[in-house]
């Protein structure tokens, strides 16, 4: 990837330095001059063999074909083109080379994408368990456990299911995206012009771009029509239109601003130049995501806590009691059905995918679903200038036009439009134009005669008759020097210097400087000597902020996130641009930051002042890339906002790439979020968005492994205390319904934090551990009560029923359906505690998550009530025993609120409420949050805490090291999460409003 960046940037650079000779140059030269130049700089061997024959790497290779360095007539040769253009013959040969103009798009293989949801380390345990009840259990008169074996089978098919159609949906979302996004292309071909896809075109072909067109492949300029200047804000940053001529090389997804122009395809698909930048992106996404890297360690907590309560049953069971085979392998089909949270991949892909759903109607379109998490987590937001913090237009900022006669700001503008080309404006044309709004100014003037800019005038001029009076008239505009010099008319040394004062004042400020000047004719001749020219004003031209960013990035830094900016241009405009959002003025030239850090002493190093400065100028591609990299190795998560080519590198090597509306097609395809609408104001509702859908994972990830450590630490103990034997039958059944529960969650109603989201494993893990050995100390007190005493026999009048067997043990079909319902119970109640922050009343869950739990624990009332399954030796215990289950959940309900604000109490960092990145100290210096590990709003660790923490301190530090060993196997697990993409074209009007989407 190092290597490729720096030659991407200077693909860049050169083409600048190539705009900014260009304009040096005398105007208009000739295809020949042109090319003459261009051969007296090298010879290049044009190959006789024909091009079909070339290798496409070396065609693209400079050191063997250098394209930018050939002539036309080279081009000509080299691409076997002419000007009827290509032959049907030869379109179809090269479509087979070449390959279509779009960029790649690999296609998946169905069934294999079906069995990946089937093998991660999850569903491997699922599939062990499956070849243990019906290889492993065939012993001691006892025929193979079919029904554990077509229940596991079962929930494993139908969470592959689920997975796998939000997978295909949101692979085709984003298919239909960049079908949407398919351009046109007027081509000639056998000497006919036609329109086809822009796909269709290939090296070679001969095609016509007039005004407003984007240029659909690259190529080189063959004729032109008029002055023709090319916006290439989307490759190079730059505000203003470059002009370009016969001869010059344009790239695809640039726009023709002015004239129209004839040119040969030199380059489609993957070997344009912006294809070769999204190449560049591709080979930066290799590393296992943020949200992976999360999920593995979660799974892996869970696998690991059953592997050691499953080892521990072994040596009891086998060694010290003595248990039959069978009933031995019983046992562990318990833990390994009951912890292994199956279900999680499922659960999370489908919380992604409404997630993704949602924030398409916030108009957040997400091409990378693990990017909802991260975006919950970002902290910096690293933003281009051009056309997304500002709107890519130039206007006239009136309040500071300065005049140098009696003529009124207003007329000076009216003056300047009457040197604007009304059939075909460029960029300085619109602007001035705009600012007279409705106003005609041309209806009360004809005009005579008119000069467009060119590179070697640099000004524009006018001649016209007013029409009340049939005086002739002149008006030019232009570059400040060239005006002033043009300029004799009552003309002094004093305007003159003040004058210059004013222009490096606009440059000093960051804005463009546009003079005017007038003259009136002679005796009304239109091609005699005037007056001499008067100057008359000087317009201040900038690129202004759109009208929502100021109020985007105030609300960003609400949000405990970092708004910098990342811009081409030059400093001056940079510190212009930042004091209208109000964003700070601490911006510095990025390839000048070592000689800044000599002058700013307070800064250690680079890396703090990076972290400390509101934004960069003069910065070139591989830059924004160092840029985002080195926040990132400050342990930061970096959003990266762009709309260009220039921009495509940091946007893949960002944390969550976005490109704004509008963005070019390589922006894109290295965003992990495309906004729909312009402005960065659909960032902050995706923000707010991602955070409550991170809240939902986050409940979620409490909650199964609690859920995981109650069943195998609860079950295990009543196997070591009572020879406890219950059905794996039961454990299957219970994770059925509490799937079909969980899956729930993802529309549960959740509230968003005010910052940003980061996940604090051990803290997760505590939570677990304390949640669920409560859990489990309510079925192992309930299951003493039971077995050892007659109180609920005695006080509530209940049957008795036996549940001593032969090895001492205790058991019993009765007792099975009793521990099932309780376990049932209050396992799947735990999501109302975990859900929320507070009292579990106090934040009202969805009505969808209050029916699906009432409806599965229904069901699990009625089985263990009246099913009579003698094939896992379940009995119905009646309506009395599962009326007193009921009450004793209650009961142990109740206080799990209390219990978990005594863990937010003891936990003064809450893992889901970090700090904004930067704070000062007693001294009111700005210091590096780098490491996210301060939070606020959180009592201060108790000494209550201490006792609690090393309680589970030894526990925990085993089984991180477990799981961290086990980590590299996740991949593939993980894996399914990472290829899945969203996208969803849907109306949406969000109900939150700001106050209360952001309260916590």
């Amino acid at each position: 990837m190092g290597s490729c960046t720096p030659s991407f940037a200077a693909s860049i650079a050169m083409n600048r330095h190539a705009n900014d000779k260009h304009e040096n140059t005398k105007a208009n030269p000739s295809p020949s001059e042109s090319n003459g130049q261009r051969q007296q700089q090298t010879v290049i061997n044009i190959p006789e063999n024909g091009l079909e024959n070339i290798d496409i790497e070396e065609l693209y290779n400079k050191e063997k074909y250098d394209l930018k360095e050939m002539d036309l007539k080279q081009i000509y040769k080299l691409f076997e083109a002419s000007t009827n253009g290509l032959n049907d013959d030869q379109v179809e040969k090269r479509l087979a080379k070449f390959g279509p103009n779009k960029l790649e798009d690999k296609q998946r293989n169905p069934i294999i994408q079906f069995l990946l949801f089937m093998w991660n380390p999850l569903s491997w345990v699922m599939e062990v368990a499956a070849i243990i009840a019906i290889a492993l259990a065939n012993g001691g008169g006892i025929p193979p456990d079919w029904y554990d074996f077509v229940g596991i089978i079962l929930l494993l098919i139908v969470n592959a299911v689920i997975g796998f159609i939000e997978q295909r949906r949101a692979g085709n979302a984003v298919k239909a995206l960049m079908e949407s996004l398919a351009p046109e292309a007027k081509v000639k071909r056998g000497g006919k012009w036609s329109t086809i896809e822009a796909s269709e075109l290939v090296p070679g072909d001969v095609i016509a771009v007039k005004l407003g067109n984007i240029i659909p492949a690259d190529c080189r300029i063959i004729s032109t029509k008029g002055t023709v200047s090319i916006d290439e804000a989307a490759l190079t940053g730059e505000s203003l239109p470059a002009t370009k001529q016969t001869g010059d090389e344009i790239y695809s997804g640039s726009t023709c601003k002015q004239g129209e122009l004839e040119g040969v395809v030199t380059g489609t698909g993957v070997n344009t130049f912006f294809g070769r930048a999204v190449k560049l992106v591709k080979s930066t996404s290799n590393e296992m995501g943020h949200l992976q890297q999360i999920l593995a360690k979660i799974g892996n907590f869970c696998i690991c806590s059953i592997a050691l309560f499953i080892i521990l049953e072994i040596f009891v069971m086998y060694a010290a009691y003595r248990f039959a085979y069978r009933r031995g392998i019983d046992n562990i089909l318990v833990l390994l059905i009951g912890g292994i949270p199956i279900a999680m991949p499922t659960v999370l892909s489908v919380t992604l995918a409404i997630g993704a759903k949602q924030l398409s109607k916030r108009k957040a379109i997400v091409t990378r679903i693990t990017a909802i998490e991260e975006l919950a987590a970002v902290t910096i937001l690293c933003s281009d200038k051009t056309g997304t913090l500002t709107l890519n237009k130039l206007v006239i900022d009136t309040d500071i036009i300065i005049q140098y006669s009696d003529i009124s700001k207003e007329d000076i503008i009216v003056y300047a439009s009457y040197a604007c080309a009304a059939d075909h404006p460029d960029a300085i044309d619109l602007c001035i134009m705009n600012s007279l709004g409705d106003k005609d100014s041309h209806g009360d003037i004809e005009v005579l005669s008119f000069s467009p800019f060119n590179p070697v005038d640099k000004r524009t001029e006018v001649t016209y008759k007013l029409k009340s009076d049939n005086t002739v008239h002149r008006v030019a505009k232009g570059m400040s020097d060239t005006i002033l010099d043009l300029c004799t008319k009552d003309k002094s040394d004093a305007q003159t210097k003040k004058f210059q004062s004013d222009v490096n004042e606009y440059a000093k400020r960051g804005l463009r400087s546009l003079a005017v000047a007038i003259e009136t004719a002679k005796n009304g001749a239109v091609d005699g000597e005037g007056e001499g020219y008067k100057l008359i004003g000087l317009l201040p031209l900038y690129d202004p902020p759109r009208e929502d960013t100021k109020e985007t990035i105030k609300r960003a830094l609400e949000l405990g996130v970092k708004v910098k900016m990342i811009t081409g241009d030059q400093l001056a405009i940079a510190i212009e641009t930042g004091r209208r959002l109000g964003m700070g003025d601490k911006m510095y030239v990025y390839s000048k930051l070592k000689d800044t850090l000599k002058e700013e002493s307070k800064y250690k190093d680079i890396d703090e002042l990076i972290l400390d400065a509101d934004g960069f100028a003069g910065v070139y591609p591989e830059h924004k890339y160092e840029v985002v990299e080195r926040l990132q190795n400050m342990d930061l998560m970096v959003a990266m906002t762009g709309d260009g080519v220039n921009d495509a590198p940091a946007l893949s090597k960002a944390n969550v790439g976005i490109a704004v509306a509008d963005a070019s097609d390589a922006a894109r395809s290295a965003s992990a979020i495309v906004l729909t609408e312009p402005g960065l104001s659909v960032i902050i509702d995706a923000l707010i968005g991602s955070r409550e859908i991170f809240q939902r994972m986050k409940n979620y990830a409490v909650y199964t492994c609690s859920v995981t450590i109650r069943i195998v630490v609860g079950f295990a103990i009543l196997v070591f205390a009572f020879k406890y034997n219950f059905p794996p039958f039961m454990v299957l059944i219970m994770a059925i319904l509490n799937d079909g529960t969980i899956m729930t969650i993802s529309k549960d109603r959740v509230r968003p934090t005010k910052y940003p989201n980061t996940w604090n494993l051990k803290e997760i893990f505590c939570y677990s551990i304390i949640y669920g050995l409560y859990l489990a100390l309510s079925t192992i007190i309930f299951f003493t009560i039971i077995v050892k005493t007659t109180f609920f026999q005695e006080k509530f009048y209940l049957q008795t029923f036996i549940i001593i067997d032969n090895s001492g043990g205790y058991n019993g079909s009765i007792l099975n359906s009793i521990i099932y319902l309780q376990v049932s119970i209050i396992s799947q109640a735990l999501i109302f505690i975990t859900r929320s922050t507070g009292l579990f009343f106090s934040e009202r869950p969805s009505l969808l998550l209050i029916c699906a739990f009432i409806f599965t624990q229904m069901v699990a009332t009625l089985i263990a009530v009246y099913a009579n399954w003698t094939f896992t030796n379940i009995e119905g215990c009646g309506w009395s025993w599962a009326g007193i289950v009921w009450i004793w959940n209650m009961i142990w309900f109740i206080p799990l609120d209390l219990l978990k604000f005594f863990l937010q109490a003891s936990f003064a960092r809450s893992f889901h409420a970090v700090k904004p990145i930067q704070r000062r100290d007693r001294a009111g210096n700005t210091k590096a949050d780098a490491s996210l590990d301060e939070f606020e709003d959180v009592p201060k660790q108790s000494v209550m805490s201490d006792n609690l923490i090393n309680t589970t301190k030894y526990s925990l530090q085993a089984l991180e090291s477990l799981a961290s060993t086990a980590s590299g196997f996740y991949a593939p697990y993980t894996d399914f999460i990472s290829r899945e993409s969203i996208h969803h074209h849907i109306n949406y009007h969000h109900s939150l409003s700001h106050n209360s989407a952001i309260s916590s």
